[in-house]
């Protein structure tokens, strides 16, 4: 189901209302700016992977993927109904969390068609009591609605070079390992040992060596 934030997201992006869900070929769209298709990806970007490859063999392609920075959890005794409690959650997202969606999209970024932008989101998310409960492991709620309140800032990438730019190494670090990506990133090593395996198959970084700490990098010319 198509959550209020899909909607919001593309109407944002659409220069009018009516660019909205325009279908170009086999395909449909969630919107389009000029000579720019847009997609709005909420869920994973494995999903649009040959989508993405069609579509960029012709057009210019924006892939919107909103990364929630503050969720507000909102409650209700049934879906559609008035909204009973909210509080923040005090989980927060990052840019950074990009790197995990990558994994599983090197093949089609970079490509000289594509733009990536990473707008970080503000949503309300609204909870509705479970139908039932199989297991106690099982959440006691369900997601009725994500709303979006406000869009924070946001990031465009196109390059290998803007990737390795979101990780902000000092300029003078020449060569570096997970260690420095983890330092900092402040993550841990096992995430970065993600964001080094995306910087290498997108060609940002390029292995020059190796040591008791692992693999060394430097910059790719």
């Amino acid at each position: 189901m198509e959550t209020s934030l899909h909607q919001q997201l593309k109407r944002c992006y659409a220069s009018v209302e009516s660019d909205t869900e325009v279908v170009v070929g086999k395909y449909r769209i969630d919107a389009v700016r000029g000579d720019e298709l847009i997609e709005v990806q909420c869920a994973s970007l494995a999903a649009i992977r040959r989508k993405c490859h069609d579509l960029l063999a012709r057009h210019s392609l924006r892939v919107v993927k909103p990364v929630i920075a503050r969720t507000r959890i909102a409650s209700a005794a049934k879906a559609g109904g008035p909204i009973t409690s909210r509080r923040l959650s005090p989980k927060r997202g990052s840019v950074l969390d990009i790197f995990e969606e990558l994994i599983y999209f090197i093949r089609i970024f970079p490509n000289p068609n594509l733009t990536l932008e990473i707008p970080l989101v503000h949503v309300e998310q609204v909870r509705v009591p479970a139908k039932r409960r199989r297991r106690r492991s099982h959440k006691d709620f369900r997601v009725d609605d994500v709303r979006l309140e406000s869009i924070e800032t946001s990031y465009e990438l196109s390059k290998p070079v803007h990737l390795l730019n979101l990780i902000r190494l000092p300029d003078e670090m020449e060569t570096f390992n997970t260690v420095d990506i983890a330092s900092s990133t402040d993550r841990p090593r096992w995430v970065a040992q993600q964001i080094a395996y995306v910087l290498r198959k997108t060609g940002a970084i390029e292995e020059v060596g190796r040591n008791r700490r692992g693999v060394i990098y430097r910059r790719a010319a």
